[in-house]
């Protein structure tokens, strides 16, 4: 009993992660190929990753949503673009 609610637990992070973190639903794909090419992509993405979070300690979220912070910081000190 107890190894099925890990192994169900698993499932659902893995789903929650896939979602939050690859953007899934957003698929505008309305054939059936497309579909199943967009969802194997986006795993793979997922699977990266973990990957990744893994080696480099941290959540896959704080390692997604840290992924622009170098190229912010050298942009807000030094712009490319100017709005003035």
């Amino acid at each position: 009993m107890r190894q099925t609610l890990v192994v169900r637990w698993a499932v659902e992070v893995f789903h929650r992660e896939l979602k939050q973190i690859t953007g899934i639903e957003g698929c505008q794909c309305r054939l059936g190929r497309s579909q199943r090419n967009h969802v194997g992509i986006a795993m793979l993405v997922w699977i990266r990753l973990a990957q990744v979070a893994r080696e480099a300690k941290k959540t896959i979220y704080a390692l997604k949503f840290g992924l622009l912070d170098d190229y912010m910081r050298q942009q807000l000190a030094n712009p490319s673009v100017s709005f003035a």
